[in-house]
């Protein structure tokens, strides 16, 4: 049986939402079960421990997570659900013209290796800024990135 995935997404405009979506058909395409969830919380990361988590959020302008996985990092910073050993990935999307850039995600990413989760491969950091198409960015990462699974 292959690998099953839920893709947890955070995203202020949709962008974060719309990468996690060509995600997902990718890794369909590729023999993967991948399911989108748009708005994460604990209930969805414990229902199963050998499934991977793959991160997908933005970042505000202040450096915060969106309102959609907000509720997500405060379950894991406050009560702190048994993880550990729990593999994941993560893309972080933001914008370098703020100070912040990448807070948000790198703070999730923070929480679930704080948890004991194992992080596969390094998270892909997508700059708005750079005006490269992030799902696409987001596909040649995933190549790499499933070779790790």
């Amino acid at each position: 049986m292959m690998t099953s995935i839920q893709i947890f997404t955070g995203t202020m405009s949709g962008t974060a939402e719309g990468v996690a979506e060509v995600v997902a058909q990718r890794l369909q395409a590729l023999g993967y079960t991948a399911e989108v969830n748009l708005r994460p919380d604990a209930a969805a990361l414990l229902r199963n421990p050998n499934e991977i988590i793959l991160i997908c959020t933005s970042n505000t302008g202040s450096g915060d997570l969106p309102d959609d996985i907000q509720p997500l990092y405060l379950e894991l910073t406050r009560s702190y659900p048994a993880i550990a050993g729990r593999r994941y990935g993560c893309i972080n999307l933001g914008d370098s013209c703020y100070t912040t850039f990448n807070e948000g995600g790198a703070a999730l990413d923070a929480a679930f290796a704080d948890l004991g989760a194992v992080r596969i491969g390094e998270p892909l950091v997508i700059d708005a800024s750079e005006g490269e198409d992030p799902e696409a960015l987001a596909l040649a990462w995933l190549e790499e990135w499933v070779t790790l699974l």
